[in-house]
């Protein structure tokens, strides 16, 4: 069995028998929560707040748009209704939102282009955002003004985007035996997973290349484990440590006005902090 890299309340086990010495590029500071690990914390604060259901409405409409209409056949697609369900979407709301895509619901020719952009925020964290949008300058305009009103700065295209690398991950659910996720894992050509040991979560995240991940969804799924989500996912390649409460506090400022636009879809940032701070923070 492989040892776990401490990374807070999360073991890192990279899967040695397909890529040897990957544990480092995963260290961390105990005590201290990553990215993915404040997005799940701030999750659940969002989710009180009632965030609406624009951006996931969005996701389906290209997805629908940049394939075929059905499920079935459009991995993208599917994979953006099963986290529409997930949120609590009405079936309807969802049938509309493939409709508009396929272009079969009148009056709404509005065309959704996706975007990446990228910036600063205090002290220097890199912040990637991923937007959908039918007008790049409104969009740019709105990101440049939450930037410079929270202490940040939008910067130009590749500014930070070399800091991060894109992977598909398979979020599970519920308790995991470790040695058939790793079975699992190597048959559906992940790379790495993680094991979530949060206070009141239990599961795993199990992440492979983007060209890879419909194969390991579905060989996660066969093997019988509980699947809450599937998506593409930026990763840092290295972290900026986040200690001064009111950085902390800019920062979160930053990211929920970021993410309350309605083009925009996901926010990542490269910092961590201690979960104490954290806590402070997420208010």
């Amino acid at each position: 069995m492989t040892s776990a890299v401490s990374f807070g309340h999360i073991g890192v086990y990279p899967l040695i028998r397909m890529y040897k010495n990957t544990s480092s590029k995963f260290a961390s500071m105990a005590g201290h929560s990553k990215w993915a690990n404040i997005k799940r914390q701030k999750a659940r604060v969002d989710a009180v707040k009632g965030k609406t259901f624009t951006q996931l409405s969005r996701a389906i409409i290209v997805a629908a748009r940049s394939g075929i209409p059905d499920p079935e056949g459009n991995f993208q697609l599917r994979t953006a209704i099963e986290k529409a369900k997930a949120a609590g979407i009405p079936n309807e709301n969802i049938d509309r939102a493939i409709a508009k895509g396929a272009g079969t619901w009148g009056g709404d020719n509005a065309q959704l282009e996706a975007i990446r952009y990228e910036g600063y925020g205090s002290g220097g964290v890199a912040i990637l955002i991923e937007a959908l949008t039918d007008n790049r300058n409104r969009t740019a305009a709105d990101l440049r003004a939450a930037f410079s009103k929270n202490g940040g700065n939008l910067g130009e295209t590749g500014c930070v985007s070399w800091m991060f690398e894109q992977k598909g991950v398979c979020t599970l659910i519920g308790a995991v035996e470790e040695d058939e996720l790793l079975e699992a894992s190597v048959e559906g050509g992940a790379e790495f997973y993680e094991l979530i040991d949060d206070d009141d979560i239990e599961g795993a995240e199990v992440f492979t290349s983007v060209a890879d991940l419909e194969i390991l969804s579905q060989t996660l799924k066969n093997k019988g484990f509980a699947i809450k989500e599937v998506e593409l996912r930026w990763i840092p390649s290295n972290t900026m440590e986040v200690s001064d409460p009111d950085q902390a506090r800019s920062l979160f400022k930053l990211i929920d006005t970021l993410e309350n636009l309605d083009d925009v879809q996901n926010v990542t940032a490269n910092f961590e902090m201690a979960d104490e701070l954290m806590s402070l923070s997420l208010v």
